[in-house]
């Protein structure tokens, strides 16, 4: 009886680990802009994957982070508030020694404004009790201009074109 119940166990536990979760969620233009897209963000296991497709950018280089609050209500993106920084750390290139855990990088938009990003890390959760990973009640923000990786706190990405509420 005892093996029947270790080996029920067990099987729970690989089913908790193997659950995957999905929010699909709608770019929110900002600052004047037509900005259009979509984001998918999937829990598999510990490993969180976003997907951003964003459309109807001006050609070149956009920074995407994860901002603090969950609200694109301002016309400018600003009630996302600042750079989603749980760990106090500099701002900088993910993998790299120092950045912030919204830090992800730079969308490159082709000639028709069109571009995708695809990011993945064991560092986020969806829901999760743990502040330092959990990004819903976020937001994540796509930048008019390109994220340097140097300048503090922000990366010199310049105002926000996009914004999605992380639910």
């Amino acid at each position: 009886m005892k093996i029947l119940a270790l080996s029920s166990l067990a099987g729970a536990a690989l089913l908790m680990t193997s659950c995957t979760t999905t929010k699909n969620l709608v770019v929110t233009p900002k600052s004047g802009t037509d900005t259009q897209g979509t984001a998918k963000f999937t829990q598999t296991g510990k490993n969180v994957e976003l997907d951003l497709n964003v459309y109807k950018l001006t050609p070149g280089l956009h920074a995407v982070h994860i901002h603090e609050k969950g609200d694109c209500s301002a016309a400018d993106g600003s009630s996302a508030g600042g750079h989603w920084n749980p760990t106090s750390d500099d701002h900088g290139k993910w993998g790299h020694d120092q950045h912030h855990m919204g830090d992800i990088g730079n969308l490159n938009a082709n000639k028709e404004g069109t571009a995708r990003i695809v990011f993945k890390t064991d560092k986020w959760c969806l829901g999760c009790a743990d502040e330092t990973k959990n990004i819903v009640g976020k937001s994540l923000i796509i930048h008019a201009s390109e994220d340097d990786f140097k300048t503090q706190p922000t990366g010199n990405a310049g105002g926000r074109v996009g914004c999605i509420e992380i639910k």
